[in-house]
């Protein structure tokens, strides 16, 4: 993490100093005051909820050393020795200037975007993973994929970093063209097209546009990787003024996964092809759709140096972050954790690996998938149908949404298969949880993060 100089700070964010030295330096940035660390950087970010600017008296008190702000009017008469406070008109604005300075300054040989409706962080943990097998690499920290998260784990990377793999998220048109901006991306990879922010974006052609905006800098030296399995991220869809690699099965595309296996818990195994070459590859982590997002990772060593050989090395070190299909056990069950989003496909995917995974039952609970407006009905039906078809013992619906999987799983041709239970809300079903859960059984939990279902999860484990 590099230690900037209060000036050269001021100059990056087009700010004026209103207090302090230019000589001063600070290490280390902040958003949040609960998270502040001694001799950081403060940028008082206006939100839905609070203002960083109410909180510039507090972290001043935990030892910050600089404060940028966008309204003089709130930073205190007066200050601590030492204080330097920088004004700007818009702090997120100048936190992304000074993020796109930084990425400047290092010494990178090629800088990797990646955004999707779905597994784009899982993916690019998996370029990640890949990268470094030769590369000193730079990631997002955690989920931190908007216009305030992106550049705080920017300004994190080490001054040495070659590779920056770097996620952008969205919620609506020009988010993703903002961040794109800021990192300027030689490769960029599109995961898949789902029915996610379908509520505000209306349509799935909608959310393409958007998706693309990462594409936006691109030129003829640029590469796009696509999940072309995706009917969305067909060839004829994203083509554009720049070099194009596409991902897929159905043995039309540069890179082709076939004869996925399916282990539950325990992973997936499947064969990578390239023209006349074949890998196999062997991933720790849950999920046949993992299959195409490490693909997708591989794909994109290729253009950095790295060999799916090589690259295949990577993908059996990588951890992803958060709950993506994690697996837990405690109190004589098996819980796959995968609480922190959740779409249609997503769901079904899951799914299946619940019914690949050991267990005496495969019980599935399953939560809201929210955003989804006049859609809701449908997608959930249709997951419902699939836990019944896939060979889930036991399926718990929670939530209002909820009611539909258990609709969906009534109403298919294997309904017999499966027993399904309805709860309104998630304390009615751990009020009856000892009951319900048995020893033995292995357990997914997903539904959208809004569900908050790591409360389940937390119950179950603890017994």
């Amino acid at each position: 993490m590099k230690e900037f100089t209060i000036g050269e700070i001021t100059e990056a964010v087009e700010g004026k100093l209103l207090h302090g030295s230019k000589e001063s330096r600070v290490r280390g940035f902040a958003i949040d005051s609960r998270e502040v660390q001694e001799n950081q950087m403060f940028f008082c970010i206006p939100g839905a909820r609070s203002d960083g600017h109410d909180f510039i008296d507090q972290v001043l008190q935990k030892g910050i050393k600089a404060v940028a702000v966008s309204d003089e009017s709130k930073v205190p008469c007066r200050l601590p020795d030492g204080t330097n406070v920088i004004l700007v008109s818009d702090t997120t604005q100048a936190l992304l200037k000074l993020a796109k300075y930084y990425l400047k300054m290092l010494p990178l040989k090629k800088k990797i975007g990646v955004t999707g409706s779905v597994g784009k962080t899982s993916t690019r943990d998996f370029v990640y993973y890949v990268s470094s097998v030769r590369y000193k690499t730079g990631r997002n920290k955690r989920n931190f994929n908007s216009a305030v998260g992106l550049p705080l784990s920017v300004l994190e990377f080490d001054e040495d970093t070659e590779i920056a793999v770097l996620e952008m998220g969205m919620d609506t048109f020009g988010e993703i063209e903002e961040l794109a901006d800021v990192v300027r991306p030689d490769i960029a990879i599109i995961t898949r097209i789902a029915e996610v922010n379908i509520e505000s974006m209306k349509n799935l052609d909608n959310i393409l546009k958007a998706k693309m905006e990462i594409t936006t800098f691109f030129d003829e030296n640029s590469t796009l990787i696509v999940n072309s399995s995706c009917p969305m991220l067909s060839p004829e869809r994203v083509k554009g003024q720049y070099n194009l690699v596409t991902v897929g099965d159905s043995g039309k595309e540069n890179y082709i996964v076939s004869d996925i296996c399916d282990f539950g818990d325990k992973g997936i195994k499947y064969n990578l092809s390239r023209n006349d070459k074949k890998w196999e590859i062997a991933l720790p982590t849950a999920g046949a759709h993992n299959a195409f997002n490490a693909s997708l990772a591989l794909a994109a060593g290729e253009l950095i140096g790295i060999s799916p050989e090589e690259g295949k090395k990577g993908l059996m070190e990588a951890s992803l972050t958060g709950k993506r299909l994690k697996v837990a056990q405690g109190s004589g069950v098996k819980v796959i954790d995968d609480t922190y989003n959740a779409c249609g496909d997503s769901v079904k995917s899951a799914l299946d690996t619940l019914a690949a995974a050991e267990g005496k039952r495969k019980v599935a609970i399953l939560g809201d998938i929210l955003g989804l407006a006049d859609r809701s009905e449908a997608v959930h039906m249709d997951a419902g149908r699939h836990a019944a078809d896939c060979g889930v013992d036991l399926l718990i619906a929670v939530g209002n949404e909820a009611r539909f999987y258990a609709m969906g799983a009534r109403e298919s041709m294997n309904h017999g298969k499966v027993k399904v239970m309805y709860f309104g809300e998630k304390k009615e079903f751990i009020e009856k949880k000892d009951e319900i859960i048995k020893k033995g059984d292995v357990i997914l939990v997903k539904a959208s993060r809004g569900m908050e279902m790591e409360e389940i999860v937390n119950n179950i484990l603890e017994g």
